[in-house]
């Protein structure tokens, strides 16, 4: 399992073959011994949803894993920082050449960017399949 992420977490809902479940995010500091003399240690709860035949076997209140692919990760890092960057460099000197304002090339370059995003959004159901966690049970 070196090439998955696990988080603990609480099975918040089950809906047919949908499971909302419940993890706590702890950055490094929440876990440091002086976090209480700190203004920067910080945890976040999020709700992650999983699709699954096996739904059924889970209820409220139980703990469970929360699975993810490593590869996950990076092909979004990929997706939300790198592709965007690229873009934004690339519109910009081009903008930049074809105009010789600055102001006009953030201009062009920044909705650019913004339709990128966009398209991102539209296709975020076939996505979700890329992105797709699993459960597994607590041992």
């Amino acid at each position: 399992m070196a090439n998955s992420i696990r988080h603990q977490g609480v099975v918040e809902r089950v809906n047919g073959p949908h499971i909302q479940v419940r993890i706590v995010q702890v950055s490094a500091c929440a876990t440091c011994s002086i976090k209480g003399h700190c203004t920067s240690s910080d945890t976040k709860e999020k709700l992650i949803d999983i699709y699954t035949s096996q739904a059924k076997a889970y209820q409220p209140g139980d703990q469970v894993w929360v699975v993810g692919q490593l590869s996950m990760g990076w092909w979004a890092v990929f997706l939300a920082f790198v592709i965007p960057l690229v873009l934004l460099v690339t519109t910009l000197f081009m903008a930049h050449g074809y105009t010789q304002d600055d102001l006009s090339s953030v201009l062009i370059a920044l909705p650019v960017l913004a339709f990128y995003y966009l398209t991102l959004w539209l296709f975020r159901s076939k996505m979700s399949h890329k992105f797709a966690f699993y459960i597994e049970t607590l041992d």
